[in-house]
């Protein structure tokens, strides 16, 4: 709202442009119908996906996480940029509760094998929430490889988003497994493991795919290991 405020004091003044005052209301007031477009979408993606139904533990939150894009970008032109991250901030939140506090260990075992090797078969058995976040995940994976056909390395993206889900969840059974077994890591195991789950490279392969830097060495770059500035970006969010 800071913009408006700027308007309001702008309008006080006896000299302004009552027409390019009028322009800066209509444009601010277009800009909000927009990104009120945006997170409508996301809105109905999470609807549909039966996120509050099939997975009652499920924190909904798609206005929160609509800001953290939002931030990054607020130019028009990363609309799909901005509805795409929000859907995997989304899942990325269901899939933090499901480890830390719905799952049995079993469960997650079969959960983390069926997204590290891309095959919902793991999870049959399992209740049903597993089966939609897992599908949720696929949906939004397809959305991101559908968007980033344009760059003509979709096969890499895919490989990319794989690994990087790979990593992610491989955190979190790390963690699973020591609540399981009442094991305290060591400072230097916590925060090596605790990095690798804050989901930054997931969050970083996203933002190459849609850009035109998705070529083949940046996608390279992101997939063979994690880079060392998000291991360190990572480093730092979780210390905070």
């Amino acid at each position: 709202m800071r913009a408006r405020s700027y308007m309001s004091f702008y309008e006080e003044d006896p000299l302004h442009d009552k027409v390019l005052l009028n322009f800066a209301k209509l444009n601010f007031d277009m800009l909000q119908k927009w990104y009120q477009k945006e997170i409508g979408i996301t809105t109905k993606w999470w609807r549909n996906s039966e996120f509050g139904t099939k997975v009652p533990y499920a924190r909904e939150g798609i206005v929160e996480l609509y800001f953290w894009p939002f931030a990054i970008n607020s130019e028009l032109k990363y609309t799909t940029f901005r509805v795409v991250t929000t859907k995997v901030n989304q899942w990325m939140t269901i899939v933090d509760d499901t480890y830390d506090a719905y799952g049995t260990i079993q469960e997650l075992k079969l959960l983390t094998l069926a997204i590290q090797r891309w095959d919902i078969s793991y999870i049959a058995s399992l209740p049903e929430c597993f089966k939609t976040i897992f599908n949720a995940i696929v949906e939004v994976t397809d959305e991101i490889i559908e968007l980033s056909a344009r760059n003509g390395e979709t096969n890499l993206v895919l490989q990319c988003v794989k690994q990087a889900l790979s990593h992610y969840v491989q955190g979190y059974i790390v963690e699973a497994k020591w609540c399981y077994e009442s094991y305290i890591p060591s400072y230097d195991e916590y925060k090596v493991n605790a990095a690798s789950n804050l989901g930054y490279q997931m969050l970083a392969t996203t933002f190459i795919a849609f850009g035109e830097f998705a070529t083949k060495k940046t996608l390279h770059w992101i997939s063979n290991n994690i880079p060392l500035i998000l291991q360190a970006s990572s480093l730092v969010a979780r210390l905070k």
